[in-house]
């Protein structure tokens, strides 16, 4: 494992892709897209009706270590006409074991980064956010212990 120089080592490695998630302009019209036109599949208890934001999860997959890889869309309700050129992404996530997290968030915080867990208990998912170098929120997220699988 990679050290960052003043002791602390990496300690995790993300393993797949976790979720790719989208702000949505139109909400309902891209939830019938994905929905009725490509086909995918909602997760249970992957429609979160808001408010303040209404999301819904789509399954595509079985990720790593008991998390499901996603489609997540997300309703902007704060999009307005000069975000035109703003980047749709909500945010990325990358999957990994639950006993590297706290790894990851010593990692990150070593580097300078900010790193705040947050626990999705209604689907069953802990994430540990962060920002890239251009802003973009990347989650690195694992199955809460009692959900994870070999």
């Amino acid at each position: 494992m990679a050290s960052d120089g003043v002791g602390v080592m990496r300690g995790f490695r993300p393993r797949a892709l976790g979720e790719i998630a989208i702000r949505c302009k139109d909400y309902e019209a891209m939830v019938a897209f994905y929905e009725k036109v490509l086909g995918l599949e909602v997760l249970p208890n992957g429609r979160r009706p808001g408010p303040p934001q209404r999301i819904t999860f789509f399954h595509l997959g079985e990720s790593f270590g008991g998390h499901t890889a996603v489609l997540a869309l997300f309703e902007d309700t704060a999009f307005t006409s000069n975000d035109a050129d703003r980047s749709a992404l909500h945010h990325i996530a990358l999957s990994l074991p639950w006993e590297e997290q706290e790894a990851a968030k010593a990692w990150l915080e070593a580097q300078g980064l900010p790193a705040q867990f947050q626990d999705f208990d209604w689907v069953g998912w802990r994430g540990l956010f962060t920002r890239d170098p251009d802003g973009n929120t990347v989650e690195l997220v694992a199955a809460l212990p009692d959900r994870q699988v070999e």
